[in-house]
């Protein structure tokens, strides 16, 4: 299976895992790293929507708190309303990641010099695209010099 397809599937069982009752909407995210390790994460929704998190943000926190500072080459999103085993079933549209999400993996990515590729899942198809190509001109830490 192609790393693109395995981190897909990542992504899809992640989404298992989101606390989305007000959305009804489950998104699974998958960071890939240049060493082959693979990082989850899923939405978790609150009453209080402004306090919700993205599973990119879920997977990038839990990501850093293991020390990860860069290395990061794809990342993969999957989502939809839950099947009976809470699995989100993809639409015909990739899912892919907001721009606080984008911002996010930017910094992650910066830290290693990378530019990952990210990969939204969609009923049939994957749309793959390089990271600076949906946060062209990001604001990140040399802006900061």
């Amino acid at each position: 299976m192609a790393a693109a397809a395995i981190l897909a599937a990542s992504a899809r069982a992640a989404s298992r895992r989101a606390y989305a009752p007000y959305s009804g909407f489950h998104v699974g995210a998958a960071l890939m790293f240049a060493d082959g390790a693979i990082v989850t994460g899923s939405n978790v929704e609150n009453a209080s929507y402004g306090l919700s998190l993205c599973a990119e943000a879920i997977a990038i926190t839990k990501a850093m708190d293991e020390g990860r500072r860069g290395g990061l080459i794809a990342v993969a999103l999957a989502g939809g309303k839950p099947d009976a085993v809470g699995e989100a079933v993809p639409g015909p549209d990739p899912v892919m990641p907001c721009g606080r999400c984008r911002q996010m993996l930017h910094e992650l990515a910066r830290l290693g010099d990378t530019d990952p590729e990210v990969i939204g899942a969609a009923a049939a198809s994957m749309l793959r695209v390089p990271l600076s190509t949906l946060l062209p001109h990001a604001f990140g830490p040399a802006n900061l010099d």
